[in-house]
């Protein structure tokens, strides 16, 4: 179980990167994320660039914890690190089910919510 949990949250959580450089290229629209609540594009790129660092440390501690990237971080920090993903994704799904953007409702509060799952199963299982 935890090798799917590991997998899939490369996966979602890589696939997120890339929505998060698309809408900084504004290919996509920013106004379909972070509740449709962004008023410029100074917010938006703030915003983004904040996600992308965030969703590239989340990827580095799912490698160090798979055992994929080789480092000295202690495995108590990588565990303190997934309950902590655990709790920002389960917060993440309120803000998603309560977005002002349907498709942030229809397609997000899913995703986050397997993404809070499979970080529940590798902080249980560490």
């Amino acid at each position: 179980m935890t090798t799917i949990a590991q997998f899939g949250l490369l996966i979602l959580l890589s696939l997120l990167l890339v929505l998060h450089f698309v809408i900084l290229a504004k290919i996509i629209p920013y106004n379909l994320v972070w509740g449709g609540r962004l008023r410029s594009n100074k917010e938006m790129y703030r915003f983004e660039i904040f996600s992308i660092i965030i969703n590239s440390l989340f990827i580095i501690i799912i490698l160090v914890q798979a055992n994929l990237l080789a480092t000295e971080i202690p495995k108590k920090i990588i565990n303190y690190a997934l309950w902590l993903m655990t709790g920002l994704f389960l917060l993440n799904t309120v803000g998603n089910a309560i977005s002002e953007n349907k498709l942030e409702q229809i397609v997000f509060t899913p995703i986050t919510i397997l993404l809070a799952i499979f970080s529940l199963i590798l902080a249980v299982s560490n």
